[in-house]
C-alpha cells in the first residue's frame, strides 16, 4: 500500500482515534493478557489507523492493581481489583468518547469490557444514540458466580452488564440492575462454540440473538453478519469488541482460552469489512491477546490486520453502489 496515496476510511472518526492501553489480567484464569497493549503496538496498530488519513493519539497504559493471584472469595476471584481497573477504564474510555474521539481499548482481559461499554453505553444515553454491540467471541461470556467454579470475571462481563453481577460491577457509570448498561436486544454475538449448560439457558432466558459457528457453517458468515448488522442506522453507535480467541488457534494461538473450529482469517475479514462498510464504527476492544502464548507475535499480527479491514482495507474489487 502507497503510504504517499493513502486509502480513505469509510469510518467517522472526525475527532481521530484514541488508543488506549489496559496491562491487566485480573480477570483471567491465565497470566499473559497484560502484556497485549504492547504486542499490538508492536505489531504497528498506529501506523496500520494512521494510514488512513486518521489522527491517532496513543494515550498509553493505564496504572492499576496489581495481580494478586488469589483463588475465588464468594465466588468472584479479584473482584476488588477488577472494579479499580473497570473503573479506570470507563472513566478513559468516556473522556475520549465525549472528546469526539473514537477510543480503541488494548486489552487485558475481557472482564476490561464492562469498563469499555458501560463507558459507550453511557456516552450513548447522554447523545440520545442506539446503541449496537458486536461480541466477536468463542465465548457467550454470560457466567454467573453460580455457574462457573472459577470465578473467574473475565467469563462474566456480558452478564454484569445485563445487570447479573456483583453490585459494585453493575454500578459503574451510573448504571444498575434495574437500569444496566446494555439491554440484551442490542447485543449480537458471533463465532460463539464454546458454552456451559446454565450459561447456556440463562443466554437463552435473556434472548440475546448469537450466532454461533453452527449457525456460520450453515447459512456462513455473510448472512450471519447481514442480521447482525440488521437496522444499524445513522443513529447508532457501533461498538465492537473482539475477543481475538473468536479466531481458530490454527491462525491466533496466541490466546489463554483457544477452542477450535472457529472462523477462517477471510472469514474473520469479511466480518471487519462488512462493519467497515456501514461507516458506523465508534468504539473497539481488543481484548484477551497473551503474548506469553504466542507464535513470533503472530496473534497480534492477524488483529491488527482485522482492524486495517475495519477501517477500510477491503479485499473487494467490483464496483457497488455509493453508500446512502
Amino acid at each position: 500500500m502507497n503510504p504517499a496515496n493513502p486509502p480513505s476510511s469509510p469510518n467517522r472518526a472526525p475527532g481521530g482515534v484514541s488508543l488506549i492501553g489496559v496491562p491487566a489480567d485480573i480477570g483471567a484464569g491465565t497470566l499473559g493478557a497484560r502484556m497485549g497493549p504492547e504486542a499490538l503496538r508492536v505489531a504497528g496498530i498506529s501506523k496500520a489507523i494512521a494510514q488512513f488519513g486518521l489522527d491517532v493519539k496513543d494515550c498509553g497504559n493505564l496504572s492499576g492493581p496489581a495481580n494478586p493471584w488469589q483463588d475465588a472469595v464468594n465466588g468472584f476471584r479479584h473482584l476488588p481489583e477488577v472494579v479499580q481497573w473497570n473503573q479506570l477504564l470507563h472513566e478513559a474510555m468516556y473522556a475520549e468518547l465525549q472528546a469526539g474521539r473514537l477510543p480503541i481499548m488494548l486489552g487485558g482481559d475481557h472482564c476490561l469490557g464492562i469498563g469499555s461499554i458501560s463507558a459507550v453505553a453511557r456516552h450513548c444515553r447522554e447523545k440520545g444514540k442506539k446503541l449496537r454491540v458486536l461480541w466477536f467471541d468463542a465465548h457467550a461470556d454470560f457466567n454467573t458466580a453460580t455457574l462457573t467454579p472459577s470465578g473467574n470475571i473475565h467469563g462474566m462481563p456480558v452478564a454484569c452488564l445485563c445487570g447479573h453481577g456483583p453490585k459494585e460491577l453493575i454500578e459503574i457509570g451510573g448504571h444498575s440492575a434495574d437500569r444496566p448498561a446494555l439491554h440484551p436486544k442490542e447485543i449480537r454475538q458471533i463465532g460463539i462454540r464454546s458454552v456451559d449448560a446454565g450459561e447456556k439457558r440463562l443466554v437463552h432466558d435473556m434472548g440475546i440473538e448469537v450466532f454461533d459457528m453452527r449457525f456460520i457453517d450453515e447459512m456462513g458468515m455473510r448472512h450471519a453478519m447481514e442480521l447482525a448488522l440488521a437496522l444499524v442506522d445513522a443513529n447508532t453507535h457501533l461498538h465492537v469488541s473482539l475477543d481475538v480467541d473468536f479466531l481458530d488457534p490454527d491462525i491466533a494461538p496466541g490466546v489463554g482460552t483457544t477452542v477450535r473450529g472457529g472462523p477462517t482469517y477471510r472469514e474473520a475479514q469479511l466480518c471487519m469489512e462488512m462493519i467497515a462498510d456501514t461507516g458506523r464504527l465508534a468504539s473497539l476492544d481488543v481484548m484477551e491477546l497473551n503474548p506469553a502464548l504466542d507464535v513470533r507475535n503472530r496473534t497480534a499480527e492477524v488483529a491488527v490486520d482485522l482492524i486495517e479491514s475495519l477501517f477500510g482495507k477491503s479485499t473487494l474489487m467490483r464496483q457497488t453502489a455509493p453508500r446512502a
